[in-house]
């Protein structure tokens, strides 16, 4: 069985879960209906940081928010899937366009519409308040909670796996 540094040496693609995984799962409405979503800027380093080391990054989320797609825009995702009640189908579409296997890709999710990826991927990976049901088939789980800085921690993870960590750290000095 390949243990967690193995797993990620191979990952060309994180796919992301929106709520609960890039925010804290919270849903925030004003009078109007307009909704609210917020995002840690370090999380959004590490996806851009990731990116730069030659993994692509994707969101599948079963919800759909404007503001969901203006973040990714910002940060140069590319393969933004909302509303997605069967997340299969999208994650096989992204496997396809980028010509890589299940294995070659992770997954980070919080919930149980979550586990159909997370059961498919080379490296699936809970945030650390996800649901117990999901942590149970995670082959690791962060050690910081959904929205607060996990996504960074995933990142990191993989690039130090990789080799590219430092280098990353480098560039910044």
């Amino acid at each position: 069985m390949l243990d967690i540094s193995e797993r990620a040496r191979k990952i060309k693609l994180l796919i992301l879960d929106v709520d609960g995984v890039l925010t804290d799962g919270r849903l925030f409405f004003d009078d109007q209906g307009r909704e609210y979503k917020s995002f840690h800027a370090r999380d959004g380093h590490g996806i851009k940081l990731l990116r730069q080391s030659g993994v692509e990054v994707a969101v599948i989320s079963g919800r759909s928010s404007r503001a969901v797609l203006l973040r990714m825009q910002s940060l140069g995702i590319e393969y933004v899937y909302q509303g997605q009640e069967d997340k299969l189908l999208a994650l096989q579409e992204i496997l396809q366009i980028l010509a890589i296997t299940p294995e070659q890709a992770a997954h980070v999710g919080d919930d149980l519409p979550d586990l159909p990826i997370m059961r498919r991927v080379g490296l699936a990976i809970a945030v650390d308040d996800a649901n117990l049901a999901v942590k149970k088939y995670a082959h690791w789980c962060t050690s910081l909670p959904g929205g607060l800085g996990a996504v960074r921690e995933v990142c990191d993870f993989i690039m130090q796996a990789q080799g590219n960590l430092e280098a990353a750290i480098q560039s910044s000095l």
